[in-house]
Formats: C-alpha cells, structure tokens, sequence
C-alpha cells in the first residue's frame, strides 16, 4: 500500500517540478525500527502560493483533499491534508520554504522505490525535525535513530537545534544532548 503510493506521489512531484522530502514515520522506517504508521508526511519546497500544482499531484496521486476551503485552510496552516480514499492512508503535503528546509531539501536521500526515486528526509534532518516536534514517540524514534545510526553527523545537528532555541526560546539543544548521551551509554 504505501510503497505503492510513495511512488506515484514521487512521480506526479518529479513531474510537476516540486522539490520534497518525505519526513515523519514513513522516514523512520529507513532509520530506526519498523512500527505502526497511517500516513505520509512530505515537506515541500515551495510555498502556499503554488496550491494549484499540488492540488494537481494530489490527483494525479488518486488522493482526496479532506478540507473545503482549501485556500484559507493552506494559508493558516501550511498544510493540505489529504487521504487515498481506497486505503485510508493519509498524505499531508507541508508547505515550507524557510532556510533551512530548503538546505534539508538538498540534503534528501533518494530510495528507489518501484520505478520512481523517492526523497527522504536525511538521517540528520528527520532527527531535527523530530527534536523540534519534541513528542513522547518523537523523542523515542530519535532514541532509536541514534542507537542505530552512530555515525550520524551530530555537529550537523547541533548547529540547527542551537539556531532553533536561540530563535524560538525552546530546549531543543538541550533534548537532543541527552538523548545522545543517552544512546552513548547503551
């Protein structure tokens, strides 16, 4: 089911020039441990003002959009949440177009999936974002992302959560180290 639509959706964004990067669980199964995931999310490179070209892949992926008004909805949010309708499968495409997603999004790992080359998000980057949503299962993924990917570049890593908590007066530098040290020690 989801390597199925990973790869439409890798198509119909290579096809409509968007640049992408598939972050969240479907990005956890390449680094740490299989487990339980019902959707997929996936970072854009563009911003609310291309809508129309992902409203495009959205259909051309066989998806649904689950809001009405979508303009308003995209514009308070950045997101446009979408489902395959046969499969319930949730596909939340995240427009983003700060900085540092945009270096993220060339940092992308490509993994060949059926006839397409998906984008996910590196090593480095989904540990970031996860640090950043700071969840009790984010914190666990990073755990175990950590414990079996030591080679990870963690200066990477602690260059952007120490912009991050500089910026935004929250401890993500500060949950990172001790999750480190903590897979240090196991």
């Amino acid at each position: 089911m989801f390597r199925e639509l990973l790869e439409k959706l890798a198509q119909a964004l290579e096809a409509s020039n968007v640049p992408y990067m598939v972050i969240g669980g479907q990005a956890v199964l390449l680094y740490g441990e299989p487990r339980l995931t019902r959707d997929i999310d996936i970072t854009l490179g563009v911003g609310p003002e291309q809508t129309s070209d992902i409203l495009a892949v959205a259909k051309a992926s066989g998806l649904k959009v689950l809001v009405e008004d979508v303009g308003d909805f995209v514009h308070q949010t950045l997101i446009l949440p979408c489902q395959q309708p046969a499969t319930g499968i949730r596909v939340d495409f995240i427009f983003s177009f700060s900085p540092y997603e945009q270096q993220a999004l060339q940092h992308a790992r490509i993994i060949e999936i059926g006839r397409a080359h998906v984008r996910f998000a590196s090593l480095e980057d989904l540990v970031i974002h996860k640090i950043f949503a700071g969840r009790p299962r984010d914190l666990e993924d990073v755990r175990i992302i950590l414990l079996k990917n030591p080679d990870a570049d963690v200066d990477y890593i602690r260059k952007w959560l120490a912009e991050f908590e500089q910026a935004l007066n929250e401890p993500y530098f500060e949950r990172f180290e001790a999750l480190w040290k903590n897979t240090r020690r196991q």
